[in-house]
């Protein structure tokens, strides 16, 4: 299959192009004002990469959340904009799931840590199973002195979050805790294109309802999780050791 994946989740937009799961080409640009303005020519240069044009591909696959609100929807709407011309069906494929991907096979739990802004990261946890990471935690907007709470050694963090609360967490967690800064493990547009490629092959998704999951809810129903969440016991998710906890 020939697929092209785009992300944009953060600050970092990236395309890729897959072709038979290998990667063909892949564009990464730093955010330098807006993606809207960036976009489209990183997929034209990254057609051109792969010797490609729109016509040539299969499977279009985009980045849907959680990450930065504007991000997401911009790569978004250039998909479908994308699809509606070329007819092309599309897959929306979890930015978590995809970094956690990007990670490849490591001990303990994985858990990828965007940073979502006004004191909270967007996280989820993973564990390498079968040949493939396998959720244990979904994906939640959660304060990182509470996520560190939540996390027992050993695991890996990455993503942006790391940057910004990377000597929190060393703290709680100390050497049983491996941080991946942001720019050793950036986000990929050919991950999200080889994820889009296996979803695929069971279902794709729906361009008129597809939507960002943004994971974060409005301003007041923020303020009432957090007072009802700091007063809350911790609650033990089911997973193979019991690691994560919530």
């Amino acid at each position: 299959m020939r697929a092209l994946g785009i992300e944009t989740a953060t600050s970092i937009a990236s395309v890729g192009i897959v072709v038979e799961n290998q990667v063909a080409a892949e564009r990464t640009l730093p955010l330098r004002g807006s993606h809207a303005r960036t976009l489209l020519p990183l997929i034209e240069e990254t057609l051109h990469g792969a010797g490609l044009g729109l016509s040539d591909l299969e499977l279009l696959a985009v980045s849907i959340g959680p990450g930065s609100f504007t991000g997401l929807r911009i790569g978004l709407s250039v998909v479908k904009g994308l699809a509606l011309a070329t007819g092309l069906p599309v897959v929306g494929v979890p930015t978590l799931e995809a970094y956690a991907h990007a990670a490849g096979a490591r001990a303990g739990v994985i858990c990828p840590v965007l940073d979502a802004r006004k004191g909270e990261v967007y996280a989820a946890a993973f564990r390498w199973q079968d040949g493939a990471p396998q959720c244990i935690a979904p994906p939640t907007a959660i304060a990182p002195a509470r996520l560190a709470a939540r996390l027992q050694g050993p695991c890996t963090l990455i993503g942006d979050g790391v940057d910004a609360y990377g000597a929190l967490w060393r703290r709680a967690l100390g050497p049983t805790a491996e941080l991946v800064p942001f720019a050793e493990l950036p986000p990929s547009g050919a991950v999200v294109a080889r994820r889009g490629g296996a979803r695929a092959a069971v279902a794709t998704d729906d361009v008129a309802t597809l939507e960002p999951q943004y994971c974060r809810a409005s301003e007041a129903e923020l303020g009432h999780q957090r007072r009802h969440a700091a007063a809350a016991p911790p609650q033990v998710i089911a997973a193979p050791d019991g690691v994560w906890k919530n």
